[in-house]
This record gives C-alpha cells, sequence and structure tokens, in this order.
C-alpha cells in the first residue's frame, strides 16, 4: 500500500477554514482528497459542486472531504463561497500536496505546453496509506464512484 511522505501528512495546509489541515490529526475513517486545476473553471466548479451535493453521505461513511489546486487562498475563499461549498478547499500554492501526491504533470492546450495539476482523487486512511487513487479523471459520475468505494471499505 502507497503511504503519503511523513512530512506532508503531519504539516499544516492552508485552507478556506478556520484553522490549516493537518491531516495526520483528522479522526474521521478516511479522508477523500480531490485535486482539481483551477477553482472557478467548468470541470472545476461541476466536480466541486458534485462533492458538496454528496458530503452527507461521505459523512456517513466516516469520510472528510477537502478539494485542493495551486489556487492562492483568496481564490479559494471565493470559489468556496460563489458555490457555498459545505467542505474546505485547500490551497496549496507551494503545491506541496500536488507534489507529494505527483498530480503536476506537462498538459497542452492549444498548443502550448505547461505544468499543471492532472484532475485527481485520493482515498487515505487514518495511517496515511492511499486505500484509492483515480487520475485523470472525468468529472460525469466519478463523484458517485469515489463514494460507492468508500461506502465499501
Amino acid at each position: 500500500m502507497v503511504k503519503i511522505d511523513k512530512k506532508v501528512w503531519q504539516q499544516a495546509h492552508i485552507t478556506t477554514g478556520e484553522k490549516p489541515l493537518v491531516l495526520s490529526e483528522l479522526t474521521d475513517d478516511c479522508v477523500v482528497l480531490f485535486f482539481y486545476p483551477r477553482a472557478n473553471t467548468p470541470g472545476c466548479t461541476k466536480e466541486s459542486i458534485a462533492f458538496g451535493e454528496h458530503l452527507e453521505a461521505f459523512k456517513a461513511a466516516g469520510c472528510a472531504v477537502f478539494g485542493v489546486s495551486a489556487d492562492s487562498l483568496k481564490k479559494q475563499q471565493n470559489f468556496k463561497a460563489k458555490y457555498d461549498m459545505p467542505f474546505d478547499l485547500v490551497a496549496d500554492v507551494e503545491e506541496q500536496l500536488c507534489q507529494a501526491f505527483d498530480v503536476i504533470k506537462e498538459k497542452n492546450m492549444y498548443g502550448k505546453k505547461f505544468m499543471g495539476i492532472v484532475r485527481s482523487t485520493f482515498v487515505l486512511n487514518q495511517q496515511g496509506e492511499v486505500l484509492a487513487e483515480w487520475r485523470k479523471v472525468k468529472v460525469p459520475g466519478h463523484v458517485e464512484e469515489v463514494l460507492q468505494t468508500v461506502t465499501n471499505l
């Protein structure tokens, strides 16, 4: 089983919440981290709204949910407020979580190459072990698939 770096697991990450996120201090059975390229873009918005719509089911399964992007805290706060998201977003501006989960890849848009976040989702247990992962996620039906996986744990 893959385990994330202990330093990243125990480090405080800036969120839209009142206090930083320290993954090792969560008391939930598991945590879903979904990485998205950029706040307020169509796919990222649809995915975030879907996680929000299913949040109570994730909570019932003992699972916390957090969205992660490299956007600034201000952009994350605006994104959360605009869509009334019921979970916190992580502003990973230094890309520490992104690097730990290896979600930054070369992308190509209109012939221009750049480095960016590839939409990915991970389910972790309390020890920081990756129980399930999805990379190069397509938004339709994804949240329901993650919820089904979490429910079956």
